[in-house]
């Protein structure tokens, strides 16, 4: 996908956006032209209508679109995106009285919605999306990283999981750290127990495809942030096997990986004065003579043993060796994303983005971002009375406690204790939007991507 601005010239066509209340001015004002043929077409300025109006040649004028209520905004993220999906090919500018944070709405919505995935219909021709000539006041930088991190996230979880395997994964970051100057290493197979990454290991070893943890560094001064995306490429349950149903989506199982590597994109699109680096455990949870099994006891790489009662939570266990792998450089923030739990979508629902933290500054500069990068998120308890559910008494910790209660916050208490030192935000996402949605169609989305790097200005006093 192609993310770039229209250049301001005279020959972009306005797309006039109103509210409700702005509507019989327009009619009586720079619309009169258009006024009958608006009335008769049951224009009402509602979120996302729009209309085309002709020029007395019988050419193309330009447009309107309404912008809705203040409830229909509210009801619906990136409202405005529904009329850009209707627009003719070419290039337009936004026209109308939208404040800076509605513009900048808008904007973002309108380089999100030239999203397309057509990797498995090579003949199918190229949509021509209408193009945008960036408003003024926007910073187009920031906005074209956004889209183009997103349309990254989005490209990664919808490749299946033939395509997108370890290898793959491993093979897109090092294109990813090529095109900004990072170094990429991989540790793979066996040489992860050499190296003491025994989780990985064993959660990855009955796949044909090696097992690894991928490691990016970018940067050379500033504070040290590190990134560490959970890369489940494909997820069947283990021994613990999921019926067909639970492993319809389980390609996207590396979303958390998919989600850190278009925020790097973005952090290094931008050259944010900082040190980042990236931690992906890329493995295939599969099914062989060698696979894990429930209740197999691992000795982790901070120390901990757990003892495994569910092969179908593996995430956590390859994340824990890479938390523990990230503190032992001591950064100054660590950020986990994962495709963890089916407990956080039962939770939040598909649309938010839960996240956990002790650290009430993270929170508020992520929710502050959050605000601002039109991505929200949703604020987890690390609640400490259930911390004794994950501890089977057999091992120090239990990877699926019984417990039939709060399993995003206990797998959030798991993960929390292989983290020492580094301020700690964990993210607990899904990744996938179920049904079309303005700048969202059915399939891959990021989530937090957006709230982290419009809030890390604060996290890590940039």
């Amino acid at each position: 996908m192609t993310v770039a601005f229209a250049e301001p010239t005279a020959a972009a066509l306005p797309l006039h956006v109103l509210r409700p209340e702005e509507l019989p001015g327009f009619l009586n004002g720079p619309g009169k032209t258009w006024a009958d043929w608006l009335k008769a077409t049951g224009f009402e300025a509602g979120l996302g209508d729009l209309r085309l109006l002709p020029d007395p040649a019988g050419g193309l004028a330009g447009a309107v679109a309404g912008f809705g209520t203040p409830q229909a905004r509210r009801r619906m993220r990136f409202g405005l995106a529904k009329a850009v999906t209707g627009l003719p090919t070419g290039d337009w500018r936004l026209e109308g009285v939208l404040d800076m944070a509605e513009t900048t709405e808008a904007t973002l919505a309108w380089l999100l919605s030239g999203y397309r995935f057509d990797r498995y219909r090579p003949g199918r021709k190229p949509t021509a999306l209408a193009r945008l000539v960036c408003p003024k006041g926007m910073d187009p930088a920031r906005l074209l990283a956004m889209a183009e991190g997103e349309a990254l996230t989005r490209d990664l979880i919808n490749t299946p999981a033939e395509d997108m395997g370890p290898d793959e994964l491993e093979a897109a970051l090092v294109a990813l750290g090529a095109g900004f100057g990072a170094s990429v290493q991989a540790i793979r197979g066996d040489d992860l127990l050499a190296r003491n990454f025994p989780m990985i290991h064993a959660v990855g070893r009955a796949s044909p495809r090696a097992p690894r943890i991928l490691d990016l560094r970018w940067g050379k001064a500033g504070p040290k942030l590190t990134l560490v995306g959970k890369g489940v490429c494909f997820d069947t349950g283990g021994l613990n096997l999921k019926p067909s149903s639970g492993m319809n989506l389980m390609k996207k199982d590396m979303g958390g990986a998919a989600t850190v590597m278009g925020l790097a994109r973005m952090i290094m699109a931008l050259d944010l004065p900082l040190r980042l680096r990236v931690l992906i455990p890329a493995v295939e949870n599969l099914v062989s003579g060698n696979a894990l099994k429930p209740k197999d006891i691992l000795t982790s790489r901070k120390g901990l043993t757990v003892e495994v009662n569910d092969t179908d939570a593996e995430g956590r266990l390859v994340l824990a060796d890479a938390l523990a792998h990230a503190c032992e450089e001591a950064p100054d923030v660590l950020i986990s994303m994962a495709t963890l739990t089916g407990a956080a979508r039962v939770a939040v629902g598909p649309d938010l983005a839960p996240y956990y933290t002790d650290d009430a500054g993270l929170a508020a500069a992520l929710e502050a971002g959050a605000r601002k990068g039109f991505d929200p998120v949703w604020r987890m308890p690390f609640h400490d009375p259930y911390e004794s559910v994950i501890e089977p008494g057999i091992a120090d910790l239990d990877n699926a406690p019984g417990y039939g209660f709060a399993g995003s916050i206990t797998a959030a208490l798991f993960l929390r204790r292989f983290v020492e030192g580094p301020r700690y935000l964990h993210f607990d996402i899904y990744g996938h939007t179920p049904s079309d949605q303005p700048a969202r169609p059915k399939g891959a989305v990021g989530q937090g991507a957006r709230a982290v790097l419009e809030g890390l200005a604060e996290m890590v006093e940039l």
